[in-house]
């Protein structure tokens, strides 16, 4: 059974799309398999495209931070599922399964990352990503600062944490409203 990609606005063409646009969707595609239906679905307003990917590029493509790239996954699927995401808990959840070579890791953190065979580090970063992505932000201090760093997270991956944490609720709820659903190839992707 095929699923809907989204339900609330048109998804552009591919041979309809600016030739940057359909460049990198075509890579993606290339690499992937199958395009995913954000490529599209954001594909409505080429140029904020092109800013959500830049951006979502400079977090999570970042060659010299401390976070390894499943962490970075942890975090997306950890906030996405906070957000209650459909989209991104299931794609970044393949992802995360795959970079961790674990087919249980992703749905653990989904529903607790408290209860997942996760090391201490990775659960105070958690922790802390949660904390930025929930309705206590502004709560963030020193202390929570400085539990990072006895984990041997830099200032620099504190950054890291909440500028991922930060995309990712803006890409949750972007999700949400235009109503994209997970391509089918994601749910059995590292399984």
């Amino acid at each position: 059974m095929a699923l809907p990609s989204q339900a609330r606005f048109p998804q552009p063409e591919l041979t309809d799309l600016p030739e940057d646009l359909s460049t990198r969707i075509l890579a993606v595609q290339e690499k992937a398999g199958f395009v995913p239906h954000v490529f599209l679905s954001m594909a409505h307003r080429p140029d904020e495209f092109r800013a959500f990917f830049a951006y979502h590029d400079a977090v999570m493509e970042r060659a010299d931070s401390g976070l390894t790239k499943g962490e970075r996954e942890m975090i997306v699927t950890a906030t996405s599922a906070l957000n209650n995401c459909l989209y991104c808990v299931i794609a970044h959840g393949a992802v995360l399964r795959i970079r961790e070579k674990d087919p249980l890791i992703a749905d653990q953190i989904a529903i607790n990352h408290r209860k997942a065979p996760i090391t201490d580090r990775q659960m105070a970063m958690l922790d802390f990503a949660l904390k930025v992505a929930g309705p206590d932000s502004h709560t963030v201090d020193e202390a929570d600062f400085a539990k990072l760093e006895a984990e041997g997270f830099s200032r620099e991956d504190i950054w890291d944490i909440a500028a991922i944490t930060g995309f990712y609720g803006l890409s949750n709820r972007m999700a949400n409203v235009i109503g994209i659903m997970p391509n089918a190839e994601f749910y059995t992707m590292g399984r």
